[in-house]
């Protein structure tokens, strides 16, 4: 929602409300699409405003893409915690939370990964490798759990899958995608498992 010029609202309510907006513009747009003057547009506040609180562009940039990374790594590890202690039914619930959000209107893959394919520079790429690693080490979390032989490994592939059903969502359409990946990801946790069994009579 834009900031109304001269509004009493306090500086955080103002900056919380001006990373809403610049986010959805920017996850339309790319960060390239849209310009100071434009996002202060969207806002509704002065660019002496937004100066005020990010400094410049890049940091708005930084501070929407961390905000999102924030959220995004929330909302998987509860969709992961909602589905109970079996470490299968939480890896399941990951790209079943997935699917939800390719059949979102708007849908665009990840912006933190879209913003660093953009501008292979800080911020976006290392943003972008922070958020990674964060999903790494909750999949390789889940690996761990389930006693697979190898869970670093094992939470690799596991990315690659999460990833990769993000970016086929994206550019080839359909929660399909996050429905295949699921698939083949709970195929890779039995497996690493079976096989530590088989080690470990």
């Amino acid at each position: 929602m834009p900031v109304p010029k001269g509004s009493s609202l306090d500086p955080d309510r103002t900056r919380a409300a001006v990373l809403r907006t610049a986010e959805s513009v920017l996850y339309a747009r790319g960060l390239d699409g849209v310009g100071i003057a434009e996002l202060c547009a969207e806002a509704g506040i002065s660019k002496e405003t937004l100066y005020r609180h990010f400094g410049s562009k890049d940091g708005l940039v930084r501070a929407v893409l961390e905000a999102r990374s924030d959220r995004v790594t929330r909302w998987l590890a509860r969709a992961a915690a909602d589905a109970g202690d079996e470490p299968a039914a939480q890896l399941a619930a990951v790209f079943d939370a997935l699917a939800v959000w390719f059949n979102e209107p708007g849908f665009r893959g990840c912006a933190i990964v879209n913003a660093a394919t953009q501008h292979h520079t800080t911020p976006a790429s290392t943003i972008a490798a922070r958020h990674l690693g964060r999903h790494l080490d909750m999949l390789t979390g889940i690996a761990t759990r389930a006693g697979a032989a190898d869970p670093a490994a094992l939470g690799r592939q596991l990315l690659l899958l999460l990833e990769g059903a993000i970016v086929v969502a994206d550019h080839h359409g359909g929660a399909g995608a996050a429905d295949d990946a699921r698939e083949a990801a709970l195929a890779l946790l039995s497996s690493a498992t079976k096989r530590r069994g088989a080690n470990h009579p």
